[in-house]
């Protein structure tokens, strides 16, 4: 890389250190996931103060010194305001910054997790459609652009293209017949619930979002892919933790 760098990233996390830093956890398309410092960003005259935020998204001129890379200039692009005023679309965004967090890594581009970031932080900030359904969406579409994209063309043991009764196995990433999957059992799903999961994962991103649910199916939709995430990244995330207390209230 060269020593300087200019990019469009997405704050992940903001940590403060020394008496006015942040070490920044940036997203980038072209670099992934990049720790910056940010000098004097704690200031309140600093000019680099607003692209330091949670969930900001900017551009950037970053210099590298040794292992480290060191925010020179920022001009903010989003800074999703609406999430700000809302703690549990907040605490749902925060939520989509820690899995993303996750699943990326420096030097790894990360061009469709950092598009469907900011679709999804958009959802939420500007478009009126429901915070569960926006969160499974976000969850399995990155668990399927992070390499564990399930089986949902048919029942993983008979074939059958539309399951009876169907149940999901989050563990082995596949669709069932509920008869199928035997005493183990599953996830409940129905024909609604895993409809949307097709679409989910094989839409254009643009038209991720682009479907309704009616319950009972919003709710098992919900269920299994906060179960999938769970199963398959084998860790707790502690902003979903606040952001269920949030809607308990």
């Amino acid at each position: 890389m060269p020593d300087k760098l200019v990019t469009r990233g997405l704050v992940l996390r903001a940590t403060e250190t020394k008496e006015a830093d942040y070490i920044l956890n940036v997203l980038t398309a072209e670099h992934g996931r990049l720790a910056v410092i940010a000098r004097g960003a704690r200031r309140r005259s600093s000019k680099l103060a607003a692209a330091c935020q949670h969930l900001a998204f900017s551009e950037l001129v970053l210099y590298r010194r040794g292992s480290w890379y060191y925010l020179d200039e920022a001009s903010t692009i989003a800074l999703f305001d609406g999430l700000r005023a809302d703690l549990e679309k907040l605490s749902l965004a925060s939520y989509f910054a820690e899995m993303a967090e996750a699943v990326t890594s420096e030097d790894l581009p990360s061009g469709e997790v950092l598009s469907l970031l900011l679709n999804s932080l958009y959802a939420l900030d500007t478009l009126d459609r429901p915070n569960e359904l926006v969160r499974a969406a976000f969850e399995l579409r990155l668990l399927a652009l992070s390499g564990y994209e399930p089986l949902l063309d048919d029942c993983a043991m008979c074939g059958r293209a539309d399951p009876v009764e169907p149940v999901f196995d989050a563990a082995q990433g596949v669709v069932l017949c509920k008869k199928c999957a035997g005493p183990a059992g599953g996830l409940p799903l129905d024909a609604g619930a895993l409809a949307a999961m097709r679409h989910i994962v094989g839409a254009p991103s643009k038209r991720l979002l682009s479907f309704t649910l009616e319950p009972p199916s919003d709710k098992r939709l919900s269920a299994v892919c906060e179960s999938f995430a769970a199963v398959q990244l084998d860790r707790r995330f502690r902003t979903l933790d606040f952001y269920k207390s949030i809607r308990s209230t």
